[in-house]
């Protein structure tokens, strides 16, 4: 069986890197358990262990390719770590922040769509015209 993923950020759908799933399986909706905090890094978020939030994200099926592309992405196991969770589709792997969040910004809701599609869209166009230093491919999307 092919490993599971939690995607909470910028490989969600409508997300700037979610083309770097290929054609891995969409699964469903999720949101964890209470135990984590979602910060804002920039460009894209960060969860950490620790915390009364549960997040709001995606599940999908991957291949073993795939999921060293996503490695490779997520810097893993430097910038982020893998831990398994459990999800109404079994268990997934998250990535887990492991940098300095001193200058990060707190997302209390846990949803980082919620964010970028804020009233106004202002967040969402700032957010998304970011360029991600973890993507060098990155294309900006139009306003």
């Amino acid at each position: 069986m092919c490993p599971q993923l939690f995607v909470y950020g910028t490989l969600m759908r409508g997300e700037v890197n979610h083309r770097l799933l290929g054609a891995a399986e969409y699964v469903g909706a999720h949101r964890t358990e209470p135990g984590f905090t979602l910060y804002r890094l920039g460009a894209y978020p960060g969860v950490v262990r620790g915390g009364k939030t549960r997040i709001a994200g995606e599940v999908y099926r991957l291949t073993r390719a795939e999921f060293r592309r996503i490695d490779a992405l997520e810097e893993h196991p430097r910038l982020y770590r893998r831990e398994l969770i459990p999800t109404p589709y079994g268990r997934a792997w998250i990535y887990l922040f492991r940098g300095s969040r001193r200058a990060c910004t707190l997302i209390p809701s846990g949803d980082w769509r919620r964010l970028t599609d804020a009233a106004g869209g202002l967040t969402a166009a700032v957010i998304r015209h970011t360029r991600d230093p973890k993507n060098p491919r990155w294309q900006q999307r139009p306003l």
